[in-house]
């Protein structure tokens, strides 16, 4: 019975696909130029899929610009509103698109970062130099308690890179004794005496940053063997078992994966008849890295303001490639751990362009219609993938690159990033709904991308929330959605756009990105449709 009622559904999908292409084929009355072919979409509702791990909408914080010191770092004595030295006006709004996990101290900072230097009264803080970036000073004020304090105000849980790069296993060793061991310890007394003799809880350790570029200039071999010997010191000495997270690729180099798979995911790979074997994995998760711009050129990234349609549909098909390169390191890594124990986990991803030469810090951008749109088609493949990935993290979630948050002094405001977020963390924790998905092609010159792109998920409650991206810039988009195994009473709609491409949030003007009711919402019985705007990101509520 069930597979009949599939059957017909799935008929009905593809009968709609037809529709909807000799729709297009007859051509529309010149009043409704600006509005592409019907997409259809089909949701498996009765075949769930992965829990989508919360983590996935992480975030990364770095000692680089104004991304701690102003951006998260006040001090206790400031004017700005803070408690205890951090800000209350960016805790207010990170705890509202609930952070599930912040990684830190880098990045590149973090290879070049000694964790002593951070610890104890400000005032015998010694004043190092942020060799990373720039060669800048660094004052060490937000150190190892600061940040434990930062995530505690949020909500979020601890990822720490540990110093592989300059550092050793000794002093990574002992920072997690720092952290983690109880008070009755040396190291725990000492924490104690610094203001927590509660133990800290570090859930995720990453294991050094970029260590074939900043974090070493290793080669894949050199570095198995560097993770390995971390990955037997590097432990939790209270509470549940640290998660080690191994450096992964940068992009498109599969062949690190390879090797980072055959040599560092298990204890012994190649184990003799005879020999004890424990078949955990040493690693919780592999990392990727990968970036946005305009093309594919690091060196000519493209500006974040003033760009055309045709910079807009090249970043956007370089985030787009996001799937590809998931999808391939993900195969990799299905080969040697087909039952998925070990995670990737893309823990530096979003939009980096050129910067601007009166920034009023490093890498800091202003954010963009088109920062909205990347993150909710990014967002999308990471939930579409979450039966390997579980976790990411934006960078950077304040005052660098694709930020959720911006801050001028005693000012702030949350960018179109942050809508996003806000509006896809209804994802966070549920169960993925598969979605089938038949779109026209979206074409700007040379380059053809599908004209929509999609996500969904059943949350506790049993309420589907359906993530829907617009990529045209100019044509809205009308949908027919089919609900296989489900037939609904209500369906809403909330979507962000704007009036440009490069419409930006300023300091001195209204959000132009709040959110919005989508009108034309009709839900009949299994069947949805709606029109979402040109360049938008529309979050669907089906009861």
């Amino acid at each position: 019975m069930m597979t009949r009622r599939i059957g017909r559904t799935y008929r009905r999908w593809l009968a709609a696909i037809a529709a909807a292409a000799a729709a297009a084929s007859i051509g529309a009355p010149a009043a409704a130029q600006e509005q592409a072919a019907t997409s259809t979409l089909l949701l498996h509702v009765d075949q769930p899929g992965p829990w989508i791990a919360p983590e996935i909408y992480g975030q990364f914080a770095e000692q680089l610009g104004r991304g701690i010191y102003e951006g998260i770092w006040v001090g206790p004595d400031s004017p700005i509103p803070n408690t205890r030295g951090i800000r209350k006006d960016v805790v207010a709004a990170l705890r509202e698109v609930k952070v599930p996990a912040v990684r830190w101290p880098g990045g590149c900072f973090a290879d070049g970062y000694h964790w002593r230097d951070g610890v104890g009264p400000y005032a015998k803080r010694p004043r190092g130099i942020n060799a990373a970036w720039g060669n800048v000073p660094d004052r060490n004020a937000f150190g190892t308690h600061e940040y434990m304090d930062f995530l505690d105000q949020i909500g979020a849980q601890a990822f720490v890179s540990v110093n592989v790069g300059s550092g050793s296993v000794r002093e990574a060793d002992e920072w997690m004794r720092y952290m983690t061991a109880p008070p009755e310890s040396t190291p725990g007394a000492e924490r104690a005496a610094n203001g927590h003799p509660k133990p800290f809880a570090v859930p995720y350790v990453g294991i050094g940053n970029e260590s074939w570029g900043c974090g070493g200039n290793m080669t894949a071999d050199t570095y198995v063997a560097q993770f390995r010997q971390y990955a037997s010191n590097v432990r939790s000495y209270s509470g549940p078992r640290a998660q080690l997270i191994a450096v992964g690729a940068d992009t498109d180099d599969y062949e690190w994966t390879e090797k980072l798979m055959a040599g560092a995911m298990l204890w012994r790979p190649n184990p003799t008849p005879l020999a004890y074997v424990d078949r955990r994995p040493l690693m919780w998760g592999l990392s990727l890295h990968f970036y946005t711009f305009t093309g594919n050129d690091w060196f000519a990234r493209g500006r974040n303001v003033d760009f055309t349609q045709g910079d807009w549909a090249k970043a956007l098909a370089r985030a787009n490639l996001t799937d590809e390169i998931v999808t391939r390191h993900a195969a990799i890594m299905d080969r040697y751990d087909p039952e998925k124990r070990v995670a990737l986990v893309v823990d530096e991803w979003g939009a980096w362009y050129d910067g601007e030469r009166n920034a009023p810090s490093a890498l800091y951008l202003e954010s963009t219609t088109r920062d909205a749109v990347i993150a909710g088609l990014s967002l999308n493949i990471f939930n579409r993938h979450a039966d390997r990935v579980r976790m990411a993290n934006l960078a950077q979630m304040v005052n660098v690159i694709q930020s959720l948050v911006l801050t001028r002094g005693k000012d702030m405001v949350v960018t179109p990033t942050w809508h996003v977020f806000d509006l896809y963390k209804v994802h966070q924790g549920a169960m993925l709904i598969p979605v089938d998905v038949a779109t026209p092609d979206y074409v700007e010159g040379t380059t053809r991308l599908p004209t929509l792109s999609a996500s969904a998920s059943r949350d506790a409650a049993g309420v589907v929330h359906l993530s829907i991206v617009n990529l045209d810039p100019v044509r809205a988009a009308p949908i027919r959605a089919v609900l296989a195994g489900m037939s609904g009473r209500t369906a809403s709609a909330r979507t962000v756009t704007a009036d440009r491409i490069d419409t930006r949030i300023r300091f001195d003007a209204p959000d132009p990105f709040v959110p919005r009711d989508l009108s034309g919402v009709a839900l009949s019985g299994d069947t949805l449709t709606l029109t979402v705007p040109p360049k938008s990101v529309t979050m669907v509520s089906l009861n």
